[in-house]
């Protein structure tokens, strides 16, 4: 059998998690797909898969995916190479990103994408917590705040500014805290994936603090938190690409300006490997055009005034 044929199943079987799904994806059997690891692991002399309730990889499994994610990338950089110019781009595109910035702005910007390059294809997954890039299905991650995995590729996008935001109604009603101290006797409303053991992280004169946050609401969507606000439920960690049409109809206001949430940037994560791929460039100088060097939330907010003074037109404290 050609080993390009098993070694693109074996890389399915991983990251679809099951025979099943791997033979979905490549349009043929789960009998097909099983015989073919069979015959892998046969010609390699190694078990590369452990088969129970769950498939998970052996030691020499994961060494062995590790190197097949490798070179079926090298085949595909190769294969887009053949294309001699931006408007020719050809192929799919795996995309990994965050469901919030997918639904507010990304989606409009990704669209656009594929209607100028009629011969790519997407496949997007949205989900706001962290992807391991080296193990699912993914060829880019366009991801906010802060970037943990330093052997990925990341590229900054646009700067993802945070602020602690609350109603006008809730501040004049429990008044407005003016030190983190405060945020105990106050109403938090927490995103789950940014308020580790109920505590805030927030920038103070380049120093990074931790202050304990009263719990009123917790939540992993970012949309329900936003609303809570806006009817007065409490204080929220409030990135402006979201709360943004929220602080210039007066609905919430920017509490705390001196004391900022690290809201990191908008990065787009690839793998060495994908370096070089045309169609990955593309994308990656498309949305960082799309979002420009300030993001229009953010142009409207300082037009308005309402940005804090210091940092107008500055770079995020370090």
């Amino acid at each position: 059998m050609n080993k390009f044929v098993e070694m693109s199943t074996f890389v399915s079987v991983v990251e679809s998690l099951s025979f099943v799904g791997a033979a979905a994806k490549l349009g043929t059997s789960k009998s097909v797909v099983s015989q073919r690891v069979k015959m892998l692991e046969k010609r390699l002399g190694a078990s590369l898969l452990e088969r129970g309730p769950r498939l998970s990889l052996t030691e020499a499994g994961l060494l062995f995916y590790q190197e097949c994610v490798r070179l079926l990338d090298e085949v595909t950089l190769a294969e887009e190479a053949v294309a001699p110019s931006r408007s020719e781009l050809r192929g799919g595109l795996r995309i990994a990103t965050s469901h919030t910035f997918m639904t507010t702005h990304l989606s409009t910007i990704l669209a656009g994408f594929i209607r100028d390059h009629p011969g790519l294809s997407l496949d997007i997954a949205t989900e706001d917590r962290q992807i391991n890039m080296h193990q699912p299905d993914f060829d880019i991650a366009i991801r906010l705040g802060l970037v943990p995995d330093s052997t990925l590729i990341a590229r900054t996008l646009a700067r993802n500014l945070t602020w602690l935001c609350a109603s006008p109604d809730y501040l004049s009603q429990r008044g407005t805290p003016l030190h983190p101290v405060e945020l105990e006797q106050r109403d938090g409303l927490l995103y789950t994936h940014r308020a580790p053991g109920g505590c805030w992280q927030l920038l103070h004169n380049g120093q990074r603090q931790t202050w304990r946050v009263k719990n009123r609401l917790r939540s992993d969507n970012a949309f329900s938190l936003l609303e809570a606000a806006r009817m007065g439920l409490g204080i929220v960690v409030m990135p402006l690409f979201l709360g943004a049409e929220a602080i210039m109809r007066g609905e919430l206001k920017i509490v705390l300006p001196d004391w900022q949430p690290e809201g990191g940037n908008i990065v787009a994560l690839y793998r060495q490997t994908r370096r070089a791929s045309p169609v990955i460039q593309a994308l990656v100088n498309e949305v960082a055009e799309k979002l420009g060097p300030e993001p229009e939330w953010e142009k409207q907010l300082r037009l308005a005034g309402l940005l804090p003074l210091w940092n107008r037109g500055a770079s995020a404290p370090d």
